[in-house]
């Protein structure tokens, strides 16, 4: 656990309060097991949580990017705190994630990272497309700290050249990441 997280709830765990409490369909998914302990990096919320503009709103920003992640692994790989039986089902509930995600941000009335985060989801699309998990990793690990931290050029670059399909967007990708301020 990093110290972010320490002693407080995890925005996972907050994801998993937030579903139960909304009812329905939804939360009739919940994994039983609570959320996965994952391998010890910090998730896409709370690296957006850690940069400056998250500040004051810190556990509002891990929470509805991790409800957006959520969706993409329901879409996409292993999800950590909502299983579904059939795969539409799963589907539905990753949209409906990325709905309240989404829906989340806008309240917050945060234009820029709801841009970033569609992109995010475009690019982690595309590269699933392109048989490129780590690609995709890279992309959520890179728009995390893009809505946190804010892009820059090395980060719009990385991104254009996901769009193009260019051979170095992996390297780019990872580049981006790498130069923003380290997290806190």
């Amino acid at each position: 656990m990093s110290h972010l997280t320490a002693g407080r709830r995890s925005g996972l765990q907050r994801l998993r309060e937030l579903i139960s409490e909304g009812g329905g369909l939804l939360a009739g998914l919940l994994d039983g097991d609570g959320p996965a302990a994952g391998d010890g990096r910090p998730g896409p919320g709370e690296l957006a949580a850690t940069g400056p503009r998250a500040q004051g709103r810190r556990e509002e920003y891990e929470l509805l990017v991790e409800a957006i992640y959520e969706g993409y692994l329901l879409h996409y790989g292993e999800p950590r705190v909502v299983r579904a039986a059939e795969a539409d089902l799963g589907l539905l509930a990753g949209d409906r994630l990325y709905a309240i995600g989404l829906a989340r941000l806008v309240a917050l009335g945060d234009t820029a990272a709801v841009a970033e985060l569609a992109d995010t989801i475009t690019l982690s699309a595309l590269a699933h497309g392109a048989q490129a998990p780590e690609l995709a990793d890279a992309v959520w690990r890179a728009g995390a700290l893009a809505v946190g931290w804010g892009p820059d050029e090395r980060h719009s670059r990385a991104k254009r050249m996901v769009l193009e399909g260019d051979a170095g967007a992996l390297d780019a990708m990872r580049t981006s990441a790498a130069e923003l301020p380290a997290p806190r």
